[in-house]
Order: structure tokens, then C-alpha cells, then sequence
């Protein structure tokens, strides 16, 4: 909870520092300085911010994101701009600025179109484990996050569902945050009709949005679990199965919640099968490797989502990884970025993926 005050804190306190800087960096160009009416030119530098700003009828953290972004472009082309004059001796003129904002605004149009692909565009990423154990091939296909209508309706996660079905993999698991408190009913019925359709079994654990926070929802957390039971998703809630005889898939309840130890969940396995932890947020990793799991699953951080803000919670320790492939001894533990992402439909540190894990055994 801590963190994620100080994450509104600053959003709020940057998105104002933002909007100021903005608007007397925008009265900075010439054409606008010069309005003989100072009134009337303060009143135009607002106009491009406030048209930034109307972003925020579709979504407040959208715009802050983007806002931000403009600001630090602006900032940079400034800092260039007044090396490039200390270096070559000449003194300030207004093209110079006025061709430094431009660059700025080219600058972040570019970024942020190619910070709205990495979020939109789902690829591909592969990982291959070889095990003592005699388990023979296994082929999972693991996503998070997918956040029911940021980036994905229940159309296009349906679509996306076709290309991971594809893969012939033993198992789907989705690693929580089907939904969150936005999502709505059409999404999600889609979607699950859609896991439904796959020929891959799907197993499915709790992520700390997908009971949502507040009452506004059209559907509770109750509908969606009998929704995904409905369409064949074994829900894994501090419970485990055994696959083929060979391979635990072992589903954690979302650490928000009251949930069972690491201890507690392994310590009954049978240790010469595979061992596959499924764990919405990765925060128990020497812990998992130290009972036993062969390989844990994660979700959660979107992979950083917008630079640096998904660092914070790994620097304090509360997070075990951010993106990608954290090795604890024998125990090899996935992190990914996500499927979708939580609000923002932008990714400037990551991009949206799926995972295919190939594990050879004897």
C-alpha cells in the first residue's frame, strides 16, 4: 500500500509539474511570446496542453504518461541546445528554440507511437530447461496481465488465444490479472469462451486485480471464477495437480490474500516429478528453490511497464525480479512482462509478450 501511494503521489505531483512546465516551455515559441496581448498569449500556450490533457476523458494515467514524456523531450532538447551553444560560442536566438521545441514534439510522438506498438504487439519469448528428472519433453505456455480491456477486448485476446493454441504446448497457464476493475462483462465472457475453444488445457491462478479492489464492476469475482469454470479453466488456489503423471503445476493464492507457505504446498509432492510454481507476484524465490521447485512462473510487474516506476517495488525488495529469466540454483524462475498491461496502454521499458517454455527431461 505504501508503494503504491508513493506511485500516485508521484504521478500527481509530476503530471502538475508537468503541465506547468509545458505550458511556459509552449510560450517560449516565438509566434506565441509575441501576442502583444499577454493574456492572449498565455491563453495559447495552454491550448496545445490542454488538448493533451483531454486525453484524460479516456484515461488520467494515460495523459500523465504523456505529458510527462513531452516534458522530459523539452527538457532534453533545452539541455542539448545550451551545450551545443556553450561549445560553438553563439548566442541564444528563438529559431533555436523554436526548432528545439520542435524536435521535442517530433520526439515524443515518435516515442510514445513506439511505446503504444511494445504494448500492443504480443511477441513471442522462448525458454529451454534441461532436468535430471525422468520426465520426458514438456512444452508450457505461460501469460499474465491481461488486463481485459487496456489493450486486449475479448476479441483480440481471443485471436491471441489461436496463436498460443497453436504452439501444441501440455499446458496454459495464466499466471492472474485476467481482469482488472475496468474490465467489463462482454470482455470477459469472450475471453473465457475463448479459453474455452483451446484444445491445450488451461490453468489458471489469481492475480491481485482479478477480485477487484471496488464495487463498480459488472461482474464480482465469484461470476468470473464460475465463468472460467464454465469453460474448462482449472483454477489452482493454493492447490496443485498432477499433469500426466509427470509434472506438478502448483497455483499459489495472490499474495494480497491469506495464503498457504511455500512449505506447505511442496513439501507433500512427490519431488521426482517436475515442479512448476505458478505465482502471481514474484516475491518468494529463494524460497520456492529452497522446497524443491523446479521452476516458478510469475507475473505481475508488466516488466517494468513505464520506466523507471516498475523498478521501485525491485529495488526495495518487494518484488523478486521484473522481466525476465532469475536463476536460484537449480530453481529457474520466469518473470514476465505481460500479455497487456494495467491502465496505461504504453510500454517504454518492456514490450508485450507470451512465454513458451520447453523443459527436456530423460
Amino acid at each position: 500500500m505504501g508503494l503504491w501511494i508513493l506511485f500516485l503521489a508521484f504521478m500527481f505531483i509530476g503530471g502538475t509539474a508537468a503541465i506547468i512546465y509545458l505550458v511556459t516551455r509552449f510560450h517560449r515559441f516565438s509566434f506565441i511570446r509575441n501576442i502583444p496581448n499577454k493574456f492572449v498569449s498565455w491563453f495559447v500556450a495552454c491550448i496545445p496542453v490542454l488538448l493533451m490533457a483531454s486525453v484524460a476523458f479516456y484515461e488520467m494515467y494515460t495523459m500523465i504518461v504523456i505529458m510527462l514524456h513531452c516534458a522530459l523531450f523539452f527538457i532534453l532538447s533545452d539541455v542539448i541546445l545550451a551545450i551545443w551553444r556553450r561549445a560553438s560560442g553563439k548566442s541564444p536566438k528563438s529559431e533555436g528554440r523554436y526548432w528545439g521545441g520542435v524536435a521535442a514534439l517530433a520526439a515524443t510522438a515518435l516515442f510514445m507511437t513506439g511505446a503504444w506498438f511494445a504494448a500492443y504487439h504480443i511477441s513471442r519469448t522462448y525458454y529451454e530447461f534441461n532436468t535430471v528428472k525422468n520426465v520426458g519433453d514438456i512444452r508450457v505456455a505461460m501469460f499474465a496481465d491481461s488486463h481485459l480491456g487496456v489493450t486486449l477486448s475479448g476479441e483480440r485476446f481471443a485471436e491471441q488465444m489461436e496463436r498460443i493454441d497453436a504452439e501444441n504446448a501440455d499446458v496454459v497457464i495464466i499466471c492472474g490479472d485476467f481482469v482488472d476493475d475496468d474490465a467489463n462483462r462482454h470482455d470477459m465472457e469472450v475471453a473465457c469462451a475463448a479459453l474455452g475453444r483451446m484444445k491445450t488445457p488451461v490453468y489458471y491462478v489469481y492475480g491481485n486485480h482479478d477480485r477487484g479492489y471496488y464495487d463498480y464492476r459488472e461482474f464480482t469475482g465469484y461470476e468470473l471464477a464460475e465463468c472460467l469454470k464454465a469453460n474448462g479453466v482449472t483454477i489452482l488456489q493454493d492447490s496443485s495437480e498432477l499433469i500426466d503423471g509427470r509434472f506438478y503445476l502448483v497455483g499459489r493464492e495472490d499474495r494480497s490474500r491469506d495464503r498457504d507457505t511455500v512449505e506447505e504446498l511442496l513439501s507433500p509432492l512427490d519431488h521426482s516429478r517436475y515442479i512448476i510454481s505458478c505465482d502471481h507476484q514474484p516475491g518468494e524465490f529463494d524460497i520456492e528453490a529452497s522446497c524443491g521447485a523446479d521452476l516458478v512462473l510469475s507475473g505481475h510487474t508488466h516488466g517494468g511497464h513505464v520506466w523507471p516506476s516498475g523498478y521501485f517495488a525491485y529495488w526495495n525488495g518487494t518484488n523478486d525480479g521484473i522481466w525476465g529469466l532469475y536463476d536460484h540454483g537449480d530453481t529457474h524462475c520466469i518473470v514476465t512482462s505481460g500479455i497487456s498491461g494495467w491502465a496505461i496502454p504504453f510500454k517504454t521499458g518492456t514490450y508485450s509478450e507470451y512465454v513458451i517454455i520447453d523443459i527436456h527431461g530423460k
